[in-house]
């Protein structure tokens, strides 16, 4: 972090607002030149400061508006338990996030189905069986009030 100076930041605000923005807008907006700029950009690429470029997509419209927060609880916490949870649950697609949580349980995980149907099915057939899960506990969501998308 203490190798970006403003431009840098202001490059990164600006690419998260809008990826697709052109080169000479960036520019412009951040106050360079458009080869300066290109460069800081290509540099906070290499390293590793800008992952990638994506596009960001209304689920609503896509069909999956159903979110539930799972709580999952493991029986086991060793690393091996850990690493197999952690490769398993990359795999299911309708988790969208997961987080390992300091607390009362050992998993957040964010799940994103069509309805309560998908995602009972999603919890019992596959979040349910991966490695080492002991319990869950589910909490749906009434309102996305705020949602970044990044």
């Amino acid at each position: 972090m203490d190798d970006l100076d403003k431009f840098d930041r202001l490059i990164i605000d600006e690419l998260q607002r809008n990826a697709r923005i052109t080169i000479t807008e960036l520019a412009s907006r951040v106050g360079l030149s458009k080869t300066p700029c290109q460069i800081r950009m290509k540099r906070l690429e290499e390293q590793g400061f800008i992952k990638g470029y994506t596009a960001l997509v209304d689920q609503t419209k896509m069909g999956l508006d159903h979110i539930a927060f799972a709580q999952v609880t493991l029986n086991d916490t060793s690393s091996k338990a850990l690493d197999a949870f952690n490769s398993a649950v990359r795999r299911i697609s309708a988790v969208e996030e997961c987080h390992m949580i300091a607390g009362n349980f050992d998993y957040l995980l964010k799940v994103r189905t069509r309805n309560m149907e998908e995602y009972r099915a999603v919890l019992g057939e596959q979040i349910s069986a991966l490695p080492h899960v002991l319990q869950t506990s589910t909490f749906v969501v009434m309102e996305n009030i705020k949602d970044t998308g990044i």
